[in-house]
């Protein structure tokens, strides 16, 4: 009895620790992104992204591998699987921001996208530390600010994606017209699915608190 309880243990454990590295991907590949606009000349930058983002798509397997073979789950099943898609969108997103970048020959940084890169990050970070704190949801106060401020930095997104579009369209240019709101559009909704994981974070601490 006590062995098959430390293993129970030991499963809850690998889950949650595969979230977090999960997480923690999304934090490595938002600074990628940042390095990206920083230096769109790099091309080896783009492919950095796209390797993180393969790297993420195996650890959302694995997530959902160990859901599927572990009896009782720290959270609830479908909740970590919620959790688990939404990050793996977050970094989905992403690397589509790097892939646009890279098939529409962009060569200088677009206006207001570093800013917005640098949210992103800001934004992953809030997820990582939610995340990491998941195992033992003391302070649900603190869970929740952390919530709040994901959907803050969110709002900050907005503002610039709102400024960046209304410049866009001061240009006679249609063909930069469609290549930068695409961009802009993905690194917007990268910023969208941050805040759904926060939403579901904000359900569990509702739920176990």
């Amino acid at each position: 009895m006590g062995q098959w309880l430390s293993w129970i243990k030991s499963n809850e454990k690998e889950l949650l620790t595969i979230l977090d590295n999960l997480a923690k991907k999304a934090v490595e590949t938002s600074e990628a992104v940042v390095v990206l606009f920083e230096h769109l000349d790099n091309l080896e930058q783009v492919q950095k992204i796209h390797r993180l983002e393969t790297e993420a798509d195996v650890l959302t397997r694995d997530i959902f591998s160990e859901l599927n073979k572990t009896f009782i789950t720290p959270l609830d099943r479908e909740d970590m699987q919620r959790i688990a898609s939404k990050i793996d969108d977050v970094i989905d997103f992403m690397d589509g921001i790097a892939a646009r970048v890279y098939s529409y020959k962009i060569t200088t940084p677009p206006a207001y996208t570093q800013q917005m890169a640098e949210e992103l990050v800001k934004a992953t970070k809030e997820v990582q530390y939610m995340i990491s704190k998941l195992q033992n949801m003391k302070n649900s106060k603190d869970m929740i600010e952390h919530c709040r401020n994901t959907g803050d930095i969110e709002h900050t997104v907005d503002d610039l994606y709102r400024e960046a579009i209304k410049e866009l369209f001061e240009s006679d240019d249609a063909i930069k017209i469609i290549k930068l709101k695409d961009i802009y559009e993905t690194m917007e909704t990268a910023s969208d699915r941050c805040v759904d994981v926060a939403d579901v974070i904000e359900d569990i601490v509702l739920k176990y608190t």
